[in-house]
């Protein structure tokens, strides 16, 4: 995932100079990218590309953030999550970033992106050591 990401990030900021840097605060950013896309309300279809990428982009934040892994979900996971991938968090909790970003699209603003990073539980205790 962490390839897919960085392929992902480097096309949009290069296309829209978006500072998308693995900070928390650039998933305010995420938030806005999102809310941007459903202005104009396409079908998600046409934006499902850009929405995993923002999902895997958000998840990666967690990884380098909050010390969780990438993990492939099972198929009791695939059916709850409808992803096929997600996070580990330290404490063994899964979580669905992926998800998040198409509920924002889905819903709109109650589905803050940042805030799921803030309100998540099982983070690492001890920072983590940004690569």
């Amino acid at each position: 995932m962490r390839a897919y990401v960085a392929h992902f990030v480097d096309r949009l900021s290069r296309r829209s100079r978006l500072p998308l840097d693995y900070s928390v605060a650039s998933l305010r950013l995420v938030d806005l990218i999102v809310d941007g896309l459903r202005r104009d309300q396409p079908d998600r279809a046409r934006v499902d590309e850009v929405l995993q990428g923002l999902g895997a982009y958000t998840g990666e934040v967690i990884v380098r953030r909050a010390g969780a892994h990438w993990v492939d979900f099972d198929e009791g996971q695939r059916e709850f999550f409808g992803q096929a991938v997600g996070i580990r968090m330290p404490d063994g909790r899964a979580w669905n970033p992926l998800g998040k970003v198409v509920n924002r699209f889905e819903t709109g603003p109650e589905e803050s992106v940042q805030r799921f990073y803030l309100l998540l539980h099982g983070r690492a205790r001890t920072p983590v050591r940004c690569l």
